[in-house]
């Protein structure tokens, strides 16, 4: 029996993660496709992806704006300032209220309740007052406080841990496929959020009691 739900916070309990990036594209005036190309070059360059470094604590914030802006000013030929990259991107980052008022109806309902999140640490003033995390969710798992982030085995393990449940009593929900199959590896059940008609009828039948047999 499920007795906890753990969600992922961007892109399920807010709007898509690829609609900010999209704004902010727009706000700098560098195209999106520079972006990508930027994380690729700068991952093969330094043997480790610079996101995911930024999420565990390995480089601080300023380390990757100077990074990622200036490969970025390098394939542009031109000085490029990204410097304000996470305050216009946490200003397109829009509350899922769907999601939300589902996790809250699930905690009213006496379900264990838990954010595993891949996060920046510097960034958590920017989210966490515009969205009622500490009001659903008993347990915060943040990469840049653990300095773990998903899809690592590991930071399953510490979120249940946290939980205090076993692991198949706990429903998962996450946008990525990577990090679903992770939580299905740790014997967790999931759900993929794609959208709000798909996650929330999956998530409802998941929970559902099993049918009484004779």
């Amino acid at each position: 029996m499920i007795t906890t739900v753990v969600s992922d916070l961007g892109g399920v309990l807010t709007t898509p993660l690829l609609d900010a990036f999209v704004a902010y594209s727009e706000h700098c005036g560098v195209e999106l496709m520079e972006f990508w190309t930027a994380m690729g070059r700068l991952t093969e360059d330094r043997g480790s992806n610079p996101m995911a470094d930024l999420e565990v604590g390995h480089i601080t914030e300023p380390e990757f704006i100077d990074l990622l802006g200036g490969q970025i000013a390098r394939q542009l030929g031109r000085p490029v300032d990204i410097t304000d990259f996470s305050r216009v991107w946490f200003s397109h980052l829009l509350p899922n209220e769907p999601m939300l008022g589902l996790m809250s109806e699930l905690r009213d309902r006496g379900l264990r309740m838990g954010l595993l999140t891949n996060n920046v640490r510097e960034w958590e003033p920017l989210w966490r007052p515009r969205l009622p995390i500490d009001e659903i969710f008993g347990v915060i798992v943040d990469s840049g406080f653990v300095g773990l982030r998903k899809p690592d085995p590991a930071i399953y393990r510490l979120t249940q841990e946290r939980l205090a449940v076993a692991a198949e009593e706990i429903l998962f929900i996450d946008d990525m496929e990577v990090n679903i199959t992770a939580a299905s590896a740790a014997g967790w059940q999931t759900v993929q959020f794609e959208t709000n008609d798909q996650a929330i009828p999956e998530i409802r039948a998941a929970l559902a009691p099993a049918p009484e047999t004779a």
